[in-house]
């Protein structure tokens, strides 16, 4: 197992509804943040999310 330290979150609002939310991410001035329910209607279909290396 590895040993991570645990994940932290930070509390932003999200773009779509104004709801307050929490994301594993610190989130970028100017970029959209999305909440769980908003980030599944927003989100890109799964072909365009493949990682591009």
């Amino acid at each position: 197992m590895r040993n991570r330290p645990p994940r932290e979150f930070f509390k932003t609002t999200c773009t779509a509804c104004g709801k307050e939310c929490e994301v594993p991410f610190k989130p970028t001035e100017g970029k959209p943040v999305y909440c769980r329910e908003c980030y599944a209607i927003h989100a890109p279909p799964r072909e365009d999310r493949r990682r591009r290396f």
